[in-house]
């Protein structure tokens, strides 16, 4: 597959690599030209794709739902697994232009027919997503975490994980205490990029 400037994206296809690769050079661009969060597509880091990629592919996840798409870097990270497992994922972004974007870039990395980004709130959308689901991502404005969360728990299957992003670099706090409060999930917090809540639904 040759050499990438992001060692974490040789894991995929040269198709997808590609998308990736530019994806993620856009994505740094933009923070290193210090635009403000609303003009930044607000990607995950690479080695925070690897990690959904690798959890995706260790528990066999199939049923994916991702809440807060972007222009999907981070889709097509799951994308990549469920094609692998006969899965499918579905993505979720308010921005009308970014589920555009998103799309075509999926289709561009030849992950259309396992993967999509639906416009609207991921907490409307999920109501919608045929589960139950096996997989859960969330990544969206932080002080929406504790709403998006309530609105997908009880779709996730027994033995399930939801993931939620930026719980370290960012105060979650009142998100990771909702969380802990419940007595039908695991919680953990990985200090691993931003920071990940690792939760398992009992």
């Amino acid at each position: 597959m040759g050499t990438t400037k992001y060692p974490e994206h040789a894991v995929a296809d040269a198709r997808a690599q590609a998308v990736l690769d530019r994806l993620r050079a856009a994505d740094q661009a933009q923070r290193d030209a210090g635009l403000p969060q609303s003009q930044r597509t607000r990607n995950i880091t690479a080695p925070t794709g690897s990690f959904l990629y690798a959890t995706a592919r260790a528990t066999g996840a199939r049923r994916i739902f991702e809440m807060g798409s972007s222009n999907g870097y981070s889709t097509i990270w799951l994308a990549l697994a469920a094609r692998e497992q006969g899965g499918w994922v579905v993505g979720s972004e308010i921005l009308p232009q970014r589920v555009e974007a998103a799309n075509r870039n999926l289709a561009e990395a030849g992950l259309a027919e396992v993967a999509e980004v639906r416009a609207g709130d991921a907490a409307a959308l999920a109501a919608d997503v045929d589960g139950p689901l096996d997989l859960v991502f969330i990544d969206a404005e932080k002080d929406d975490y504790g709403r998006l969360f309530l609105a997908i728990i009880e779709h996730v299957r027994p033995g399930g994980l939801v993931l939620t992003d930026n719980v370290v670099s960012h105060d979650c706090t009142a998100f990771q205490e909702l969380v802990r409060s419940r007595d039908d999930v695991v919680t953990v917090t990985l200090p691993f990029e931003r920071g990940i809540e690792f939760t398992v639904k009992r």
